[in-house]
């Protein structure tokens, strides 16, 4: 059931009211105060309030119960963040029990306030992810976008969150969740350091160059292990062993020999393929529908893969905001769609 507030004017409760149709939850928790929010910044995009939702019956409090979530917040990429908090609050039972850690390249007011008066229930921290960090790191790769400081901030992760946080589930921002993110927290992780989706029939070898196979030092990198390849946009991450192990610097000498030697050509994948491919805990592969944005150079158009959906990840080019801006959509962008929370968002619905 949800319940709304009544406004002081008859076109508040009016925008209320069409902004339920746009945002139809799935769940059973309660979502009340809907409305516009004024522009908390001419550098920023303009968000509707969203609903605010709230925990069912069944579901319990403190430190134990709560479920933390990691994202970025990048100037071009903060439309797919709102998207993909809107579905991870709207399909879980409990959200009230969810804490976002957002990582910013810049920490300005005017981001926090976006975030709190678009979602003023939210609980959440912004830390300073500092771009110095891997500057001499990055090596140019296939797609500009690719070699962004902030798309490297997943790998210091465990070193900006609290150190009481003992896990963390890692999210890219252009994805939707559609089923309740409680099921992924709970994976049994096995004693692994990472749990993910992981794909075993896909080549592996492409996402290494000639350099690296044919120097036995490298090559050997994998021996004793099945090495699978795995997307990092979706991770469930045990932090307390990620900062025992001391996998930020196993990672990170990694990307030192990159500089050195060409040995990957895409973006911050590749050292975590080095050092934890054919180690981590498999997760069923409904939690990471990832590829629908397309290939890294044209971002054409691709289906859904056969088999249940739980998250929908435009990795890849192509992303489903500007291709419904275009005029030119994917049809599987229309799974994306209601979950837009930007004011000026109209993409097919008005036709």
């Amino acid at each position: 059931m949800a319940l709304w507030r009544s406004s002081s004017s008859l076109p508040t409760l009016i925008l209320g009211l069409l902004s339920i149709l746009l945002l139809h939850s799935t769940t059973t928790i309660l979502a009340i105060r809907l409305g516009i929010v004024r522009r908390p910044s001419p550098n920023l995009p303009v968000f509707r309030e969203a609903p605010a939702f709230r925990n069912g019956d069944e579901c319990g409090s403190g430190d134990e119960k709560h479920i933390h979530v990691a994202m970025t917040l990048d100037a071009n990429y903060l439309r797919g963040t709102m998207a993909a908090v809107l579905s991870i609050l709207q399909h879980s039972t409990c959200p009230e029990n969810l804490t976002f850690h957002f990582l910013s390249a810049h920490f300005e007011p005017d981001l926090f306030s976006g975030i709190k008066s678009t979602f003023p229930y939210l609980n959440f921290k912004i830390y300073r992810f500092d771009s110095k960090r891997v500057q001499n790191k990055i090596s140019k790769s296939i797609r500009q976008a690719l070699d962004q400081p902030l798309n490297y901030a997943r790998i210091y992760l465990a070193d900006l969150i609290p150190s009481n946080v003992g896990r963390v589930i890692y999210l890219d921002s252009d994805l939707v969740v559609v089923d309740d993110i409680e099921k992924l927290w709970g994976v049994d992780m096995e004693d692994k350091v990472v749990a993910a989706p992981e794909y075993c029939l896909a080549n592996f070898t492409q996402y290494f160059t000639d350099e690296f196979w044919s120097d036995p030092e490298f090559s050997e990198t994998f021996e004793g292990r099945n090495p699978c390849y795995f997307n990092t946009g979706v991770m469930v991450m045990d932090v307390d062993k990620w900062r025992t192990g001391g996998y930020t610097q196993k990672v990170d000498e990694w990307m030192s020999v990159q500089k050195k030697k060409r040995i990957y050509q895409l973006g911050s994948l590749p050292p975590f393929l080095l050092v934890l491919a054919g180690k981590i805990k498999p997760v069923d592969h409904r939690w990471n529908q990832h590829g629908l944005g397309g290939d890294n150079f044209q971002g054409k158009c691709r289906n859904l893969h056969p088999g249940p959906i739980s998250l929908l990840h435009w990795s890849g080019k192509g992303k489903p905001w500007l291709r419904l801006d275009s005029r030119k959509p994917c049809t599987i962008d229309y799974l994306w769609a209601p979950y837009d929370l930007y004011r000026s968002s109209k993409h097919l619905f008005e036709e």
